[in-house]
């Protein structure tokens, strides 16, 4: 499978002139899924929710720097709103889910919370990442308003396509791995309803907030 990335690298760096970024994220994808991969299996057996509520800053903070990546405006100001908007936006759906829909007992379950955590955060991470670029373009031309509903709609496009697309284009990736280890469709359907879900659900509630902290900003 790491054929198709050296063809899509060679190309990136004929068309873009830029030989390190494609291999730079190939890199660290390797690099960091071996680290975690080892680190998850600590954490599963590590029963401490201090250590899990650590881990969950820890994302919500990386996330948060993540999504300032495309924006020109990097300044702390900007950053403690992706921050804010992701914490609350994306632990509000995380808590949704593990209250009310999966019912854990005892709560806090690492192998169940980690997982869960992590789609919901990067989730909240793109959108706000292509919210917050497209919002800082259009304020330059257009009032509050205008650029609000713009960047929001643009932000949710790969969650709205992906609304449109499952069960008829694509079997979403967590939905193939149940059926794949033998887990009966109809449950596994039911598992990724939830997870598209909440993922529209986080991603856009943290533009909703971020988008709302902009307009305050502006005494709006």
């Amino acid at each position: 499978m790491f054929i198709p990335i050296i063809i899509v690298g060679f190309v990136y760096f004929l068309w873009t002139k830029n030989f390190k970024e494609i291999g730079l994220a190939t890199f660290r994808m390797i690099l960091q899924l071996l680290i975690i991969g080892y680190f998850l299996s600590y954490i599963f057996q590590n029963q401490n929710p201090m250590m899990g509520l650590g881990i969950l800053l820890f994302m919500i903070s990386v996330s948060s720097f993540i999504a300032l990546r495309n924006i020109k405006d990097k300044n702390f100001n900007t950053y403690s709103k992706i921050f804010i908007s992701v914490a609350i936006g994306g632990s509000f759906n995380l808590v949704l889910v593990l209250f009310f829909v999966l019912d854990l007992d005892p709560f806090y379950q690492p192998r169940f919370i980690i997982p869960l955590a992590g789609m919901i955060y990067a989730n909240s991470m793109n959108a706000l990442s292509l919210g917050a670029e497209r919002f800082e373009n259009e304020i330059k031309t257009r009032d509050y308003i205008s650029a609000r509903a713009i960047s929001f709609r643009a932000s949710l496009i790969p969650q709205v396509n992906a609304f449109l697309a499952v069960g008829l284009v694509s079997l979403p990736g967590m939905m193939t791995g149940q059926i794949l280890s033998g887990v009966s469709p109809i449950i596994a359907v039911r598992y990724q309803i939830v997870v598209m879900a909440m993922v529209l659900g986080s991603a856009g509630m943290s533009v909703m907030i971020y988008l709302y902290l902009q307009g305050k900003n502006r005494g709006i």
